[in-house]
């Protein structure tokens, strides 16, 4: 497959070379995307095409039922550019075993991820390119980016390294690549995290027809210690001598394999409204206003986890099923999911403007897995065959450019998961103010799904279950407000869940039969006073049953900082500058423990951890379009005890000096 992939780079790359520079196209967002980020890049682009220099045209995701454009900024900011981790750029604070690369959990529980089909990697998600994450691109120029960071010594060090290209071979056709690396070896011992995600893109962006394709590979390794013995050993000079739960005899480690592939095609029928010349002059599209599209979506995704363990009979796990010798698990699950819908709108470039769709999917999946049997026979394989009719409908309007509301649904018809469905709605309303545009949204789903049937399925050689778990009943309701010129944005969330699954204390399958609420508040922020900045993100959150799911209280992640711009005169050169202090901070919880076996978090009510700040110190430096850092991460380190576990057992890395830098080249 690699010499597949590098023969589409060369030929992409020696046209991109040749071609030439497309002139810039008209673009529409969706009607869903927010106003704040339309006007930034409307912004952009005038003042761009003011100093006649070629800059990047625009970047997009696709909506999740994939009907429409999403755009999104293109991240070249420079504040707080200290923040490399992927994964707080997803959710600001996160419980993780200490070491990057390693699986981790969210802690605003609304940032989690719960949707079945994405169990085997929820802890990994953020990380990996998937169908469910596209990133896509249009440039005047080619577009290059490189992302790099270094921490501690050599013997312990973490790295991270991006590199991405994206060009265009004419003004409609796109070509793209990502290359994520997250390599860091532990400051304890045997906890090592060996993470390389790939995907290449394409899209092709014409009047009538539109093409959107990518292929992610995602590779996670990750060692596993078993967490260490005793939090008191932490006192130890050197963190490698802390003594481990799993050792050099377990050799043990999981193995994460993900492939997948996403292909929409949509096809326009009638004319394609024009943009208005004036306030009323437009042009009409299709019959009696009408536009429709007709669209195809395939998504094939291929899933493979293992897990080895050279000496079973340590005595880490009560239960040996299969084999005493050595551990071999492995679970599989492939999905093969086909769309065709049909979308209409009237006359866009109206005021009001009203759509929907309608479509039907077809999704094929298999799962293996072991069935253990006496340790004087070889364990069997179970494949599951399961197939699913999903009808999906989607229902818009859009009055003026300050209005909008949608819904969108799904309904499983027949075969495993017949009787579930989704409903997801959003009203969105915008205000024109002073210092900019607010939008000020509300939201709401009510769902009712199968859990993912690796909570009734599985086998290996420590855990074998064999469930029938009720479907879950949830209800969300949201509202945010978001003020871009003052950046911020405070968002409220409410969700009611019956039949919530998780795993228990013993490690197990659980499913909580009564009701269950949780609320959080949201509030992301950033003050200035002259050239002091103040940048936090607060998280108020609070469950109904903690003995069933608990939560901090508080979560806190807040960054001040000096700015300065400096100017030299002589050469006419500018470097900007910030030196400040990043703190984490969340209340005192029972946090999940960690699962190496099932690469599982679960409940535990045995230790409370929290109350405990994370500090780091970061001197941030931009010289043109290269971006420098330089931070002593968790300074305080041993200096206010050691209970700086976010995860039992797995304490946080101790202090650290990390650098690195961000080069981006586009002309």
């Amino acid at each position: 497959m690699i010499r597949y992939i590098s023969v589409i780079l060369l030929l992409v790359f020696s046209s991109g070379v040749s071609a030439q520079k497309p002139a810039i196209i008209p673009y529409r967002p969706s009607a869903q995307k927010v106003d704040s980020i339309r006007n930034a890049r409307k912004s952009n682009i005038n003042k761009q095409d003011s100093i006649k220099k070629p800059r990047i045209l625009r970047e997009w995701t696709l909506s999740p039922d994939y009907s429409e454009e999403v755009s999104i900024p293109i991240d070249t900011v420079f504040s707080l550019s200290n923040r490399v981790k992927i994964a707080d750029k997803y959710s600001p604070v996160n419980a993780s075993l200490g070491n990057y690369g390693l699986p981790f959990y969210q802690l605003s529980f609304f940032d989690r991820i719960t949707d079945p089909d994405k169990f085997l990697y929820a802890y990994y998600y953020p990380l990996m390119h998937l169908p469910s994450n596209p990133v896509f691109m249009n440039t005047q120029v080619p577009y290059t980016e490189l992302d790099w960071s270094y921490a501690g010594p050599v013997a312990t060090s973490e790295q991270t390294f991006r590199v991405r290209h994206s060009q265009n071979v004419n003004r409609f056709i796109n070509f793209g690549v990502i290359y994520d690396i997250v390599f860091s070896l532990g400051q304890y011992s045997y906890e090592r995290s060996a993470d390389k995600t790939f995907t290449l893109y394409s899209s092709y962006t014409g009047d009538k027809y539109k093409l959107y394709f990518s292929a992610g590979i995602n590779n996670l390794i990750s060692y596993e210690n078993g967490g260490i013995k005793n939090t008191s050993d932490l006192s130890l000079a050197n963190t490698q001598d802390v003594p481990t739960r799993l050792g050099p005899l377990d050799k043990a480690s999981s193995t994460l394999k993900n492939r997948n592939i996403l292909l929409v095609q949509r096809y326009t029928i009638g004319n394609k409204p024009t943009e208005k010349k004036d306030k009323n002059s437009h042009t009409s599209s299709g019959f009696l206003g009408l536009s429709g599209t007709f669209s195809h979506l395939l998504i094939l995704e291929d899933n493979t986890r293992k897990y080895q363990d050279s000496n079973p009979n340590s005595g880490f796990y009560d239960n040996v099923l299969v084999d005493d010798v050595s551990t071999y698990d492995s679970i599989y699950s492939k999905s093969i999911k086909n769309t065709l819908r049909f979308d209409f709108s009237t006359d866009e470039t109206r005021k009001f403007n009203l759509g929907g769709g309608v479509g039907i999917r077809d999704e094929i999946s298999t799962y293996s897995y072991i069935i253990p049997v006496r340790l004087t026979l070889p364990g069997t394989n179970a494949v599951l065959h399961e197939n699913s009719n999903i009808l999906v409908g989607r229902l818009f309007n859009n009055i003026g450019d300050k209005f909008s509301w949608f819904g969108t649904g799904e309904l499983y018809v027949t075969g495993y998961k017949a009787g579930d469905f989704n409903l997801n709605g959003e009203i969105s309303k915008s205000f024109d103010w002073k210092k900019g545009r607010a939008q000020w949204l509300i939201t709401g789903s009510i769902l009712n799904r199968q859990p993912s049937i690796w909570y009734n399925h599985w086998g290996s050689n420590n855990f074998e279950w064999d469930n029938s778990f009720k479907k879950e009943f949830r209800i969300d309701l949201g509202t945010s407000f978001n003020y871009p010129a003052r950046k911020m944005e405070l968002k409220f969330n409410y969700a009611i869940i019956k039949n919530y699954a998780d795993f228990d204390t013993a490690s197990l399958p659980s499913q909580y039969s009564g009701g269950l609420s949780v609320a959080a508040v949201t509030l992301k922020n950033e003050l200035r006073a002259w050239k002091f900045h103040l940048a936090s993100d607060v998280i108020v959150q609070k469950s109904s049953n903690s003995n069933i799911l608990d939560l901090p209280l508080v979560t806190v992640r807040s960054a001040g900082y000096f700015e300065h711009l400096f100017r030299f005169s002589k050469t006419g050169g500018k470097l900007n500058t910030q030196l400040g202090v990043d703190v984490t901070y969340n209340t005192i919880y029972h946090p999940y423990a960690y699962m190496p076996a099932t690469g599982r978090f679960y409940r535990q009510d045995k230790v409370t951890l929290g109350d405990y700040p994370f500090i780091n110190v970061f001197v941030n430096l931009k010289i043109k379009r290269t971006r420098i850092f330089v931070m002593y991460d968790h300074i305080n380190a041993n200096l206010m005890g050691y209970h700086y576990e976010m995860v039992p057992n797995y304490p946080m890395n101790i202090r650290m000096l990390r650098y690195g830098l961000s080069w981006t080249f586009y002309n």
